[in-house]
């Protein structure tokens, strides 16, 4: 399930190897960890989260690697 740009959630998983998991947790992307999604071109381009403080830019292929549980929406 893709987020939509403002919507929060928390990590729980990454799916890929050594290394890119390495990238993820030195960048502070880890299980139980909460992110939002900032914005994202469709299809193309990088990812924007913010986690805590900072924001970052994710490839999509990198991105694609984390799996986050959606918080439900505010009405």
């Amino acid at each position: 399930m893709e987020m939509m740009s403002g919507q929060e959630g928390t990590v729980v998983a990454i799916n890929g190897g050594q290394g890119v998991t390495k990238r993820l947790w030195i960048m502070g992307i880890f299980p139980g960890r909460k992110v939002i999604k900032m914005s994202s071109l469709p299809a193309q381009g990088p990812v924007v989260v913010r986690v805590g403080n900072q924001e970052l830019a994710l490839g999509r292929g990198m991105a694609q690697k984390v799996i986050v549980e959606p918080s439900e929406q505010k009405r």
